[in-house]
């Protein structure tokens, strides 16, 4: 797929030129322009708000909960035994296994329970770190009165959390009436809280930045759209995962999103132009990539 820069982008008071990889040329030139706009009222704010990664290992158990319980508190510490040999260069780099919970989900499917695990994976995305831990306590926990149905990590990442910001006053805007401009800004970005129609339209500008950054770093562009869109829908509707108010005269647009990146493992050290991608960014950490992700998807949807 074509491959575009887009520069003029300041975030926390940092140039980055960023890689877009996209079959949409217009995305990359309208990202460019929309960054150029706000490099002279600020620049984008953006800050990782939390890390936790999720995986899971659902069984089916058809016996005395209380039992279950007993049976599970006394395995906790062995799945730390278990999983030792896989988590100890994780651990190394401020990682690892941060959790391990007994969830009782008996109401919604006759039998089923799970092992909830989270999980601290720094520059790594971890699919496969947190699935061969999995397996490791499924092993552990398995007896003739549990039915291990399946060991997996979990894309929905609710608390794997990047916020991202623009804002200036509105006479700043431009234009011939920023103050109408700002209205109906603002009134755009209620409708798409309230109107999935809108909304997905309106999420899908948001991931058309998102997206082609992901794709350019080597890192999962289906995971990341996948539990975009599930978190668009965690209130029971879907919604706009962006938001716009006026406050003192001033218009605040804002986004907030999970996004599970990995700077190291995959084809970050394989692939050329993925590596290039990288090196152009400054080899940045898993959360400054968040947080340049994040950043181009808020362009992207103001310049939409």
């Amino acid at each position: 797929m074509p491959y575009g820069v887009a520069p003029n982008f300041l975030i926390n008071n940092a140039s980055y030129a960023i890689p877009m990889v996209i079959e949409e040329s217009s995305v990359v030139a309208a990202a460019s322009l929309v960054a150029k706009f706000w490099s002279t009222r600020g620049g984008f704010k953006a800050e990782v708000l939390s890390t936790t990664k999720i995986g899971q290992v659902h069984f089916m158990y058809d016996g005395d909960k209380n039992e279950l319980i007993q049976y599970f508190n006394s395995k906790k510490e062995l799945f730390k035994i278990a999983t030792a040999s896989i988590t100890k260069n994780m651990e190394k780099r401020g990682g690892g296994i941060l959790d391990i919970q007994l969830i009782d989900k008996t109401e919604k499917l006759p039998n089923y329970y799970q092992i909830h695990v989270t999980f601290e994976t720094v520059d790594s995305m971890g699919a496969n770190f947190i699935n061969s831990c999995l397996e490791a306590i499924a092993k552990e926990f398995r007896s003739d009165a549990i039915e291990i149905v399946m060991s997996i990590l979990s894309n929905y990442v609710p608390e794997c959390l990047v916020r991202a910001e623009v804002s200036c006053n509105i006479e700043e805007l431009g234009g011939e009436d920023p103050q109408q401009f700002a209205k109906k800004f603002h009134q755009a970005a209620q409708i798409a809280g309230v109107e999935p129609h809108r909304a997905v339209t309106h999420n899908k500008g948001i991931m058309n930045g998102i997206d082609a950054v992901v794709l350019a770093t080597g890192n999962d562009f289906r995971a990341i759209e996948a539990c975009a869109h599930a978190y668009a829908a965690r209130k029971g509707t879907y919604q706009s995962l962006s938001h716009a108010e006026i406050v003192d005269n001033q218009l605040v647009f804002t986004l907030e999103i999970p996004l599970a990146l990995g700077t190291v493992g995959g084809l970050t050290s394989l692939h050329p132009m993925v590596k290039f991608s990288h090196a152009l960014l400054g080899s940045p950490g898993a959360n400054e990539l968040m947080e340049i992700v994040a950043a181009a998807g808020l362009a992207q949807n103001f310049s939409a």
